[in-house]
Parts: C-alpha cells; structure tokens; sequence
C-alpha cells in the first residue's frame, strides 16, 4: 500500500521525532546521566531510581494538561497550533541538553522540559491521524509511521554513536561526554528538519466550529465527556486496557539501558544492542500492521502483550550480555506494533470531530501510566537493591492490561452513538 503526500507527511513525523526517543529517551542521554552521577560518587541502584523518578515527574504535567488541550485544539485551526508549540518546545530543550557539565541536576530538569515537549507535540501528532487517512487504511499508516521511526532514528543515532566511539578510542579530540552533548544537538537539527513536511502539508480536516468562549466551552464539552465517558463502552474499557499495557511499554523503554548498565554491560555494547533492536523492530512493526488487516487490530495487541509478559520473566533472569541481546530482539519485535495499533485502534473508535478530546484522553492514560512504571521499577529497585526485581514487578501490568483488552466490545464511534 503506497501513502499519498498528506500521509506520508504525516508519516514522516515519526521519522524525525524518534530520533529523540532512540538518542534522548533510550540510549545516549541515560548513559551520559549514568556517567555523571557515577563521578558524582552516587550508588548504580540509587542512580536507576533518580532516573526512573525523573521520567515520572516528567510527564505528569503533561498528562494533566493533555485533555484539556486536546478539547480546546478540537476547535478550528487550533490543533496546528498547539503541535507547533510543543514541538518547538522539545527540539529547543532537546538542543539544550548539551549545556549542563557536570550538573546531573540540571540535567534532569531540562530533560524534563524535553519530554513536555516531546509528548507534548505527541498529543496533536496522533490526533492529525483521522486528519490524514480513512478508518480502512488507518492500521497500515499507524505503523508504517512507527516503522519510519525506527529505520529514520538510527541515522542520527549511527551518527551520534559514531562520534561517541571515535571519541572514546581518541579518534578525535574530545571526551566522550563532549561527544555525548554533540550528540543531543545532532538529535534535535534532525527531529526540526524532518518535520517541515508535517507542518507545511498536515491540515485539520474535522473540527469543532469556534465558539464565543472557546476556552470555556471546552471545559464544558470536557466536563460532559468525562460525565458521560463510562457510556461509552468500547472507549472506557480500552482506556483502561491501555493505561496499564503501555505503561509496561513504556518503562521497558525508558528504563532498558539503566538496566543494561547495572548488568556491567559497557556503554559501547549497549548501543550496539539498541541499534539493532531499531533494524529489527522495523520489519516487524510493519508485519503488525498487514496482520491487523486479516486477524483484527485487537487480536494482535493481544499477540503482543503477551510477548511482553514473556519479556518480564526472561527479563527477571538475565545476567550476561547475550541475554541482553535476546531481550532487546524480542522487545524489538513488538514494541513498534503495539504502539501503533493502540493508536489506530483507537482512533477507529473515537468519533472524529472530537479527536484530540479523545486523544487527549488516550494520552493522559497513557501518561499517568508512564509515572506509575517507572517510579514502581525504582522503587523496587532501591528497596531490594536489586534492578531486576524492579523490572519483573512491571509483569502485572501486561496481565492486568491484556485482561481488560480482551473485554472490550467490538464496537466503534459510530455504532455507540457517541454524541457529543
């Protein structure tokens, strides 16, 4: 299936902001945060908690803030604007990362900002999907969006690592933390050039007419959703199912290289291993989408939970490095589908002139979820002492998630009788 300019546009966002998952969120930024607090005397255990804490903290702004922007964007014209804020948002913190030396501190509160922006941005991103396509082919452009994102994140991660390990071998005349700042620049040039064509072509198609008092008929068009939202059957039952699934998602992302680290898996190995996983998930993100058409979107969402649970007990066990190579090839096999039929899946149920209310729900779900994971897998961790308690205790929210999915009745926005 080809994508037409609207979809590809849209597509192509996925390529340049996961350039600041892969780089920022998952591989080089936590390594640079273990460096510093290692120099800084601090213990790997308490470190791994700090980490977990602060990609708690960071996103619970934006979770509060998610539905309430989400219903004021619903409005004409307004959905372009708040994705452009919140993207110039994160690529500029992105940039600023390279600022702090030394300040494990500072460090973490831009890295704060970076993830409002990030996900952020990601709110209006998603809810431009019943923008750009049709319900029928809503499934293969949600993951051919994330299979972009995985091949067009290790350009600049290739780019980034290159400089890194040139640095390391003293190839070039830097440190490795020097490399390491560079790198978060590289990330953000790519993120805002790869996302012109999102800006220039993207339009918003189904809205909301303007009211006299926009700002307070949305609160009064969210207070009724939120009054009403468990009449809505389908949507209220996937919510939940999500809210504890893609919180494990989540914080297997975030929390995969920390965990690596305190294996004594060496910063050059680790991203080796995660660039690979990037090739690996490609494929397989795409094979998700073609499987969604013939077996439904909800069965293979159920497929992946269940790798994921797998995920948690083999997780429990490793120790050497090969076992991290097994566990980052089995999350590279569903990580990309999993997100991205949640995303189209509910966009089928949602109804469309309502889509970034809903998708601001969608996204508050998903927040909340991401502080729950990280902050329990750092909790665990410094109590037991032991990183990989931590990770096992996130298999709960597979089981709990998968349980709910499977009741979600087969039904979407138009057969409900949403009325909004």
């Amino acid at each position: 299936m080809k994508l037409n300019k609207l979809e590809r546009s849209w597509a192509l966002y996925d390529w340049a902001n996961s350039a600041y998952s892969m780089t920022v969120t998952s591989t080089i930024l936590p390594l640079y945060f273990k460096m510093i607090t290692d120099s800084a005397g601090i213990e790997k255990n308490i470190s791994t908690a700090y980490w977990g804490y602060a990609n708690s903290f960071g996103t619970l702004l934006i979770a509060i803030l998610a539905p309430i922007l989400g219903t004021i964007a619903d409005y004409k014209g307004y959905k372009k604007k708040f994705f452009r804020f919140f993207f110039m948002l994160g690529v500029i913190s992105t940039a600023m990362l390279a600022l702090p030396k030394d300040q494990w501190l500072v460090l973490l509160i831009i890295y704060f900002i970076t993830e409002v922006g990030f996900a952020g941005a990601n709110i209006f991103y998603d809810a431009f999907l019943v923008d750009v396509t049709t319900e029928d082919r809503m499934d293969r452009v949600s993951t051919m969006g994330y299979g972009l994102g995985y091949i067009g994140s290790t350009i600049p991660f290739i780019i980034c690592i290159a400089i890194i390990i040139l640095a390391q071998f003293k190839k070039i005349p830097m440190s490795i933390e020097t490399a390491s700042r560079i790198s978060f620049v590289i990330t953000a040039i790519w993120w805002g050039v790869f996302t012109i064509p999102m800006l220039k072509n993207v339009k918003q198609v189904h809205y909301v007419e303007i009211e006299k008092n926009p700002v307070l008929s949305s609160f009064k068009r969210l207070f009724k959703t939120l009054r009403e939202i468990k009449k809505h059957k389908s949507i209220f039952i996937f919510l939940l199912a999500y809210f504890f699934y893609i919180d494990g998602v989540d914080t297997i992302i975030k929390m995969a290289t920390a965990y690596g680290s305190d294996l004594g898996i060496s910063s050059t190995t680790l991203l080796i291993i995660l660039l690979v996983t990037q090739f690996v998930a490609f494929p397989f993100a795409l094979l998700y989408g073609r499987l969604a058409e013939k077996y439904s979107g909800k069965f293979m969402l159920l497929i992946a939970i269940g790798i994921y649970t797998f995920i948690c007990i083999y997780a429990y066990f490793i120790k050497t490095a090969l076992d991290f190579w097994v566990l980052a090839m089995l999350v590279g096999t569903s990580q990309g589908g999993i997100q991205a039929l949640s995303r189209s899946y509910f966009g089928k149920l949602v109804p469309k002139e309502n889509s970034n209310e809903f998708f601001g729900f969608y996204n508050i779900f998903g927040k909340f979820a991401a502080i729950m994971g990280p902050f329990l897998v750092g909790l665990v961790a410094q109590i037991t002492g032991r990183t990989n308690n931590g990770v096992f205790s996130i298999i709960i929210l597979f089981i709990i998630g998968g349980i709910l999915l499977v009741k979600v009745p087969n039904q979407s926005a138009k057969t409900i009788g949403i009325d909004i």
